[in-house]
């Protein structure tokens, strides 16, 4: 399999769970701005998984060109990482039907815990599998202590969310903030 292959079929399946998302905020029969007033948290929990899945999708993608080959490790903890990012829309939905309650925010806090943890994963196979690059092995050295730092804030959040869903709710959205823009390391390191 090619590389262009993998990131295309990333991309797909990254589209149908946004998709997936979109289609779960359902219409309110009323006309009124007061019916729409009372989506916000089904669509602030849309929103915030959006953000996520579009960090993800950004970050992979440069992540994708940084292969020089794809190996059955790297398609095999691809699939790891899709596999949970693909359970996104269920914590989505459940998390805003239900007000942010605090085991919601909990199982969401976990869900993103493993979705960083597949990502950390992908990120040491890719190392594996390009230890001749040493320009790529520093940006991805960077890359780990950054992914190392989003676990650790998922798991807290985990833990906070029981005790407070909007604790839990905003380290949640500060490892989305920390992550927001791509690494242009990678790029840059691609280019020397």
């Amino acid at each position: 399999m090619t590389k262009t292959r993998l990131e295309a079929f990333s991309d797909a399946v990254i589209a149908i769970i946004i998709t997936i998302m979109v289609l779960e905020l359902k219409v309110p029969h009323d006309t009124s701005f007061g019916s729409l007033m009372n989506l916000w948290p089904v669509f602030l929990s849309y929103a915030l998984s959006f953000l996520i899945l579009g960090i993800y999708w950004g970050n992979h993608h440069h992540l994708v060109h940084t292969i020089r080959e794809v190996r059955g490790g790297i398609l095999w903890a691809n699939l790891h990482l899709l596999f949970w990012l693909s359970l996104i829309p269920f914590a989505t939905e459940w998390m805003g039907e239900n007000h942010f309650a605090n085991n919601t925010v909990a199982a969401y806090a976990l869900l993103a815990d493993l979705c960083g943890i597949a990502y950390y994963i992908l990120l040491m196979v890719i190392k594996d599998c390009n230890r001749d690059n040493t320009a790529l092995l520093e940006v991805l050295k960077k890359q780990s202590k950054k992914g190392t730092l989003s676990c650790i804030l998922y798991t807290a959040a985990i833990g906070l969310s029981f005790i407070s869903s909007l604790l839990g709710g905003i380290l949640i959205f500060l490892v989305g903030i920390m992550w927001l823009m791509p690494d242009r390391n990678i790029e840059r390191s691609l280019k020397e």
